[in-house]
């Protein structure tokens, strides 16, 4: 079966047994403070949770898209995804544990065909010091259904120092493995936070070993059990039973007891195909074909190679769903995440020697995949595919002269906090990319000494030549900083939008307003105002860097920079780079200008840039008021 399959056959069987099947909520979580992104199907259910009443009744199932940013460092196994699908049923004071594990075990055995003697179960082995018992109801339940296939499933008890017994199949762990809150373990739990004991399932796939050596096996030497990191055992599913709150620091029962299951569609099909290996399945075929192409290398060919395709193919994927659900890529909040995903992506296809754009096609691949059952991709296919591109364009030079700068400047086993601040601020060189790179060749990177260089790097841009500025800046305040930054971001743009013709002829900034006065003949449009306007917004969402160097005249000139009162300036120029370059003519670069700054480091700490007010001031020369927020 195809994963596509596999989601229609679950969505079937659930609506068999009284569910009504709700679609996908947004990868952005709607009216929840406390994450970022959807990662879990639960998140947007815990209203109902709580008691509210769900308005299409007490059996909901779904498939819930999710992205887990903190998985970002662990992919590269076999196993790790941050984007998921998560196949979902909750019962709202309805079913609880007999008919859930009953009902989900039925699916797995009689409708997914598996294997009953590839699953090993595990349940939560209690908490007494906060009045949680041990979970022998739902080991008791499980006992039967495995006694019903014919096999005597055993329980374990220590199986984190003990390993596993020859026909051991139901263990018992603690909070930190069968315990389930958004917050996580139930001391962490806030105040009126709902949790509960889980039962969760594995798939074995290698079930012919009976003990816990793997003498004959590809997996460890060492002992192991469902939850060791071996690979050997696949968590597919995860029966939670919401049934307790947090009140007063102590736990109290749920007035109506509820079910949240979930599990990984992705880890359904490994199953089946009886293939740990997740980037296996269908849904990465064209992608990884498209891969191989342009490296010319192929998936599984060796241990380095085969890391750098599962985080390409993870990353792509998952960043094609962010984008489709309105995240771009950017400095702030989760569009942080989004660059970090695709940066990474160019990096490990760099190391496969990649040096041609491929993010487009291989984001092509599953949009194809998936734009049946989420129709918002096709839909935005090709918003989608610009940003993926416009973001790998902007990153490729940027990575090509870090790597080469930090392979001359770091021999040895430490990154010093002049290089990592140099890669930073110069290059616009990610620090947390340095950390990984640096990390990989066994070295580490000096943070506390970077960290002291950026602070008075920050606090310089902002003091520097108090007083009046060249350009019109009033005073030194952060406000004004911002302001001045965001004129050559405005010059610029008017300069694309009306057309090269437009020249600046003075500027006056104070914190509640810019001031900017532009050469042009015309009255500007209502349309070219909204486009210069939309401009500026852009690059300011773009998260552009801002770096200033200090070169003669005659090369700032040759190398495109404008200025405002050319025949002032000395033999030195201070130039000001909006982008990644160093000339205008470079893909990277929007501004380069001559001016006596400062400014801020990167345009996304300017906000959202408004046009109130376009007028004429002489003959010829028009003047815009605008404001940031």
């Amino acid at each position: 079966m195809t994963t596509n399959e596999v989601r229609a056959k679950f969505l079937k069987y659930m609506e068999s047994k009284g569910h009504v099947i709700i679609p996908s909520s947004s990868l952005v979580p709607e009216n929840d403070a406390t994450t970022l992104f959807t990662g879990s199907g639960m998140q947007p259910m815990v209203p109902y949770l709580l008691g509210q009443p769900h308005p299409l009744g007490k059996r909901i199932a779904d498939s819930q898209k999710c992205f887990r940013s903190q998985d970002i460092e662990d992919i590269g196994d076999n196993r790790h995804t941050t984007f998921f699908e998560m196949l979902g049923n909750w019962s709202f004071g309805d079913y609880f544990k007999d008919e859930e594990i009953t009902m989900i075990w039925e699916f797995l055995i009689e409708e997914l065909k598996l294997n009953p003697k590839n699953f090993y179960v595990t349940c939560f082995k209690g908490n007494d010091s906060l009045g949680i018992p041990r979970d022998d109801y739902s080991a008791n339940v499980w006992k039967e259904l495995f006694k019903n296939k014919e096999i005597d499933a055993l329980i374990g008890d220590n199986p984190e120092e003990e390993g596993m017994k020859e026909d051991e199949r139901i263990f018992f762990y603690g909070e930190k493995k069968n315990w389930w809150s958004r917050s996580g373990v139930p001391v962490n739990m806030p105040e009126g936070e709902p949790g509960g004991p889980d039962s969760e399932m594995f798939y074995d796939f290698d079930s012919d070993l009976k003990k816990n050596l793997h003498a004959n096996s590809k997996w460890s030497k060492d002992f192991c059990h469902p939850n060791c990191d071996c690979g050997r055992f696949l968590e597919i599913g995860n029966n939670v039973f919401m049934q307790y709150k947090k009140v007063g620091g102590v736990f109290v029962e749920l007035p109506q007891k509820n079910v949240d299951h979930g599990s990984g569609l992705e880890r359904y099909v490994c199953a089946i195909n009886n293939d740990e290996d997740i980037f296996n399945i269908d849904v990465f075929d064209e992608a990884k074909n498209h891969i191989e192409k342009v490296s010319r290398k192929k998936y599984g060919e060796n241990e380095n190679v085969t890391y750098a395709y599962r985080v390409i193919l993870d990353h792509i994927r998952a960043a094609t769903f962010l984008i489709g659900d309105g995240i771009f890529p950017g400095n702030k909040d989760q569009m942080y995440f989004v660059r970090r995903l695709i940066r990474r992506s160019v990096r490990f296809a760099h190391n496969l020697g990649v040096s041609v754009n491929f993010t487009k096609e291989v984001a092509t691949g599953f949009i194809d995949v998936y734009k049946n059952e989420y129709k918002n991709l096709e839909e935005k296919r090709e918003i989608i595919l610009t940003e993926l591109e416009k973001e790998e364009k902007k990153f490729r030079a940027t990575l090509e002269k870090g790597i080469k700068s930090y392979k001359m400047f770091s021999p040895d086993f430490v990154v010093s906090g002049e290089v990592a601040f140099m890669l930073v601020s110069t290059y616009g060189f990610p620090i947390e990319l340095l950390e990984e790179i640096a990390k990989e060749d066994g070295k580490h990177v000096d943070k506390i000494k970077y960290e002291y260089l950026m602070k008075n790097h920050k606090e310089l841009s902002r003091t520097a030549s108090a007083g009046k500025f060249k350009g019109g800046l009033g005073g030194d305040g952060e406000i004004e900083i911002k302001y001045h930054t965001a004129t050559h971001l405005l010059h610029q743009a008017l300069k694309n939008i009306l057309g090269d013709t437009v020249q600046q002829k003075g500027s006056n900034i104070t914190p509640e307003r810019l001031r900017f006065d532009f050469a042009y003949g015309e009255k500007m449009t209502d349309e070219q105002k909204k486009q210069v306007e939309d401009l500026v917004n852009q690059k300011i969402k773009e998260g552009l860097p801002v770096t200033r160097e200090e070169i003669s005249y005659d090369e700032a000139v040759s190398r495109g920079a404008t200025g405002l009162f050319t025949d002032k300036y000395g033999d030195k120029v201070s130039v000001y780079i909006i982008g990644n370059g160093k000339n205008k003519s470079d893909t990277g670069v929007f501004s380069i200008e001559m001016c006596g700054g400062p400014h801020v480091n990167n345009t996304s700490e300017l906000g959202t840039f408004k046009i109130v007010k376009e007028e004429a001031v002489s003959a010829g020369v028009r003047r815009i008021k605008a404001i940031l927020s």
